[in-house]
């Protein structure tokens, strides 16, 4: 039978999604609740790897497994073996064609920038920060300009392994609350460290240090030393995951972030 399960978890005391030789990633965390829970050696496969630091309101992952249990033992029983900062939401039966990673349609990020003088203490780990006042008009129109089908080499790490760098980037929108702003992006897929690199991008932008137009020639240049340092981890969530209806799939809406990064 194969399983799909929704997740989500505080990134900043993981290694990371993918598993790591000495455990410390997400992906160890579940592997070994659900393996207890199933009396063998159960692997899962994911919709997105996150980074080192970067959190997941919700994650999709499948597994398959022989082992015949009820569906409260894939939550209530797994998240008894998580670490606090993980749990499972959901889990349902799904057609052994389903994959969590190719099945998704679009994925969603956000990321949450605080935007004032001094550094936060208790969104440390749930928030990006910049000191100086950003233009936000300015960005939504460098932002404008990111939308479509392109060559994203610009805006990918080094260590990505990603066989091709063009993505569908279907919105980038830039909202604002106070000294708190909030990139939300949209695409198909993306690239490693894209949103994040996207972000710093449009924060040079934002504190005038070129006009917009300038990130049209970072997309083209297909050259990551055009564009900006990439963003802090701790800022980044993976937001949202779409898949077609007949999967049957819970609606995945966004609970309300932490206190600690409202205004």
């Amino acid at each position: 039978m194969r399983i799909a399960l929704g997740l989500e978890y505080d990134g900043s005391g993981f290694l990371g999604w993918q598993t790591q030789r000495g455990g410390g990633g997400v992906q160890d965390a579940l592997e070994d609740a659900l393996s207890s829970i199933a009396g063998n050696e159960v692997s899962v496969a994911c919709a997105g790897r996150t980074d080192r630091g970067v959190h997941a309101r919700i994650q999709v992952v499948h597994f398959d497994s022989g082992a015949a249990r009820p569906e409260s033992a894939w939550v209530r029983g797994v998240n008894a073996l998580l670490p606090v900062s993980a749990a499972v939401l959901w889990s349902r039966p799904v057609d052994e064609s389903f994959h969590a990673r190719y099945a998704a349609r679009s994925r969603t990020y956000r990321y949450v920038l605080l935007n004032r003088a001094v550094r936060p203490a208790l969104a440390a780990r749930y928030a990006g920060w910049f000191h100086v006042p950003l233009d936000i008009e300015a960005m939504r129109a460098a932002a404008a300009l990111l939308a479509g089908e392109h060559d994203f080499s610009a805006f990918r790490s080094a260590e990505c392994q990603a066989r091709s760098p063009v993505r569908t980037l279907y919105s980038l929108e830039i909202e604002q609350r106070g000294e708190r702003i909030d990139f939300v992006v949209r695409a198909n897929a993306f690239l490693q460290h894209m949103v994040r690199n996207l972000v710093g991008t449009l924060v040079y932008v934002g504190k005038g240090k070129h006009p917009p137009g300038w990130v049209q020639e970072v997309l083209d240049s297909r050259d990551r030393r055009r564009a900006a340092p990439t963003m802090s981890a701790a800022g980044l969530y993976l937001e949202a995951l779409e898949y077609a209806p007949h999967w049957g799939l819970p609606v995945m809406a966004p609970e309300p972030l932490a206190a600690a990064i409202e205004d």
